[in-house]
């Protein structure tokens, strides 16, 4: 039950956290337009993109600190490499990231949105099936 709690708490502080970032800002909180907008010299300190990033980069070492949880990392480094390009070859492709489109475009009831999001789930069931069940490498 503990963990059930902890990611209702964590589902529900991420809506509280986008939808005021909507309405504060007026733009979404997908990661990879707040990225582009951090990246971009001329906007890096006038936008608010980069306090909700430092705030999300951050709490999860809070919550490190002070609940002290247990990780364990299956995948090697390499592996995660991969995995992280080719989670930013689908966010170009798709022209947003799981954040934006999953939680962001969603909840607008976006249809570009929910058929992203049901094309990334279904290629991560897809991924997922044949490193684990037919390649065998976990």
């Amino acid at each position: 039950m503990h963990d059930f709690l902890l990611a209702f708490l964590g589902g529900s502080l991420l809506g509280i956290a986008v939808t005021g970032y909507l309405y504060v800002n007026g733009r979404i909180a997908g990661i990879s337009g707040l990225i582009g907008q951090v990246m971009n010299p001329q906007t890096i300190f006038k936008t608010p993109a980069l306090w909700f990033l430092a705030g999300l980069f951050t709490v999860p070492f809070i919550y490190g600190a002070v609940l002290k949880p247990e990780i364990v990392l299956t995948a090697s480094p390499l592996m995660m490499i991969i995995a992280g390009l080719l989670v930013g070859f689908g966010t170009r492709l798709g022209s947003g990231c799981t954040s934006g489109h999953g939680i962001c475009g969603m909840s607008r009831l976006s249809v570009r949105s929910i058929v992203a999001t049901l094309t990334f789930m279904f290629a991560g069931f897809v991924a997922v099936y044949i490193v684990r069940h037919i390649t065998g490498a976990f």
